[in-house]
């Protein structure tokens, strides 16, 4: 059997490898150029926006078309937002007012004191140790407001107004604020 050494030419109506490789380079090279010149292209209009515009002897004249005013090239959404998020508060408690400088209360009523609110238990049980150093018997009241659970610290109830003001000046002088609450109106 004898064999043929010859390379083989290639036929005369067949595509090569390296002419495949040039053509698909040129065809990716020609659709990047024309990205990249599209795209500058939009941002020349951008470019001249910071020329200054020329001023109009009335004032009450239609800008002409392509001239913008300053008001046109701002709009701010959160004007319309805002209201949409507003929050009310429920008022719950009447006549609560901080215990800033203790006041003896004259009104006879029942009363509550709550001297403080906190997420954490810890803080809270923290606090209330720190009333029974000073003698001071309180509890501690879950309560979830918005799916979120607070713990108030409160002294009372208490109906009479001597003890009400005996427990006021105890904590004033330990520097603790406290919140007096009117119950049962």
């Amino acid at each position: 059997m004898a064999r043929d050494y010859k390379p083989k030419r290639a036929q005369p109506g067949r595509f090569s490898g390296w002419l495949g490789l040039g053509a698909g380079l040129g065809l990716g090279l020609a659709i990047a150029g024309v990205v990249y010149l599209k795209d500058h292209k939009l941002d020349a209009p951008a470019a001249s926006v910071g020329k200054p515009v020329k001023k109009r002897a009335h004032g009450n004249e239609a800008p002409e078309a392509g001239e913008s005013t300053p008001d046109d090239s701002k709009t701010y959404a959160f004007y319309e937002m805002l209201p949409k998020f507003e929050v009310v508060v429920p008022e719950k408690d009447k006549d609560v007012r901080p215990d800033i400088k203790p006041v003896p209360e004259t009104r006879s009523g029942t009363y509550v004191l709550q001297v403080g609110s906190y997420k954490n238990f810890a803080d809270a049980d923290r606090v209330r140790a720190k009333l029974a150093l000073q003698g001071i018997e309180s509890h501690a009241q879950k309560v979830t407001i918005e799916n979120d659970t607070w713990y108030r610290i409160r002294i009372g109830p208490t109906s009479k107004l001597d003890e009400l003001n005996r427990t006021r000046g105890i904590l004033h002088k330990a520097d603790v604020d406290a919140l007096v609450i009117r119950v049962g109106d």
